[in-house]
């Protein structure tokens, strides 16, 4: 804008009274009268625009902001992919921006295409220092496209594992079971295992359970079959299983397996090992525990030559 105003005060016509005015002018320095003519032409013209698309950036931005978040609510409310439906909306978001403002820079006379060139050099200079984030950004596309897992699953991946909370074009953000906010790049799950323990609608139960050598191993198959079947939540198709599967050093392992709904999966868990142990210390079963036994030998010729040795 200065460089502009110093052009036009050049530029000024220099004949008769005003030659001799810019002579005494350049005598003495700047034309100050120029100047302040440039500044308010400037003003009347490019200042009211610039001021007007001020005024329509912030506008327009209230109004992309309130119509996309209505769509998101709207699609919350017929029920629609969640994962789907937030991130469309954030990058209808961005996107419909970015046209704002691409529009009224035109709109101020500043002349885009330099302004293009220009965006274009640094883009592949930040894409060669960026080459990481990118990554995760194709990850991010490859996530939202093929799904291995949504907004709400639970799932285990990169060590971590957690409620999926939201899905971004580069991370993605999970919930521990103790509340802790994770975030993942979405470049390192593209490209690992996933493990997604909320696709399916039903889950196994695995424990084991153990009891001393010596216990009658068919009681046991019959209490733990008993506990399964007073469970309301386990299914009794497929029907429970519990088989002895190993002789450890100090114990019989027996697997039990049982299948319940998703949702009732620790809860399931949590009271079988609790029946179990229950139904087992009301028929005398023993649970066997780590221990060493110790024998002491009470060798009397041993005692009294160390005896007579020490007289």
């Amino acid at each position: 804008m200065f460089l502009n105003l110093l052009d036009t005060v050049a530029d000024a016509p220099a004949t008769g009274d005003a030659a001799a005015g810019a002579a005494e002018a350049s005598s003495k320095g700047i034309n100050w009268s120029a100047v302040l003519d440039a500044v308010v032409d400037w003003i009347t013209h490019t200042g009211i625009k610039l001021l007007i698309a001020i005024v329509l950036m912030i506008i327009s931005f209230a109004i992309i902001n309130g119509v996309t978040k209505k769509i998101y609510k709207s699609l919350q409310k017929k029920k629609a992919d969640e994962t789907l439906s937030r991130v469309g909306t954030q990058s209808a978001r961005i996107i419909l921006k970015v046209l704002v403002l691409i529009c009224l820079i035109g709109y101020v006379g500043i002349e885009t295409a330099s302004i293009s060139a220009v965006v274009a050099s640094i883009g592949v200079g930040i894409s060669l220092a960026v080459q990481g984030t990118l990554s995760n950004f194709a990850g991010g596309v490859i996530i939202i496209i093929m799904r291995p897992f949504k907004i709400g699953d639970y799932i285990t991946s990169n060590g971590q594992e957690g409620t999926v909370e939201d899905i971004k074009l580069f991370y993605t953000h999970i919930v521990t079971t103790d509340n802790k906010a994770v975030v993942i790049p979405n470049g390192s799950l593209a490209n690992n295992v996933i493990v997604n323990a909320s696709a399916k609608d039903t889950r196994r139960v695995d424990i084991t359970a153990s009891v001393a050598y010596g216990t009658d191993v068919a009681m046991v198959k019959e209490l733990v079959k008993k506990v399964c079947a007073e469970n309301e939540l386990v299914f009794k198709d497929p029907a429970p299983f519990v088989e002895m599967a190993e002789m450890n050093d100090s114990s019989l392992d027996f697997t039990v397996r049982v299948w319940c709904n998703r949702p009732d999966y620790w809860t399931v868990k949590f009271a079988l090992l609790d029946a179990i142990l229950k139904a087992f210390d009301e028929n005398g079963i023993e649970v066997p525990f780590n221990q060493l036994d110790v024998h002491v030998r009470n060798d009397e010729a041993a005692i009294e030559n160390k005896a007579a040795k020490a007289k």
